[in-house]
């Protein structure tokens, strides 16, 4: 994948390129500093567990790092469709810390999910996830 370019705060980038700076700012370095030009502040989140919001993004990943220093999104599949990019990967890490309300159990974990981003002017808009969390809470002994 490649990475998006950047011009005077605006994202200039296909979706899938948009996807790819995010991913790797926030995902692989846990640097929310560019969120803004990766994504708009009123994002829309699908999934109930994460608040609106780009603010609520941070927050829940945040979190989500804190309770796992380890974590890990490794991508399988990427596809793009107009304004839509596709991602199928792979959530790993170590429950460290409490997070969605479980307290640390100390247990790797690793589950699939199906992440749908919808992009406008060059940001991510809007977001809905299909997630394997009968591995997960399985995994974590809930």
């Amino acid at each position: 994948m490649s990475t998006a370019t950047v011009e005077h705060g605006q994202a200039t980038a296909a979706p899938g390129a948009v996807l790819a700076a995010l991913a790797e700012d926030v995902f692989n370095r846990r640097d929310f500093s560019r969120l803004p030009e990766f994504m708009r502040a009123d994002y829309i989140q699908h999934n109930p567990l994460v608040p609106q919001g780009s603010a609520g993004f941070q927050e829940f990943f945040s979190a989500w790092f804190a309770a796992s220093p380890d974590f890990k999104h490794e991508v399988k599949q990427l596809a793009v469709h107009g304004d839509r990019v596709w991602v199928y990967g792979t959530y790993s890490g170590t429950h460290s810390g409490e997070w969605l309300g479980i307290p640390a159990t100390g247990k790797s974990y690793r589950f699939d999910a199906v992440d749908i981003f919808r992009v406008e002017n060059g940001k991510l808009a809007e977001h809905w996830d299909v997630l394997d969390v009968h591995t997960l809470f399985r995994q974590l002994g809930e």
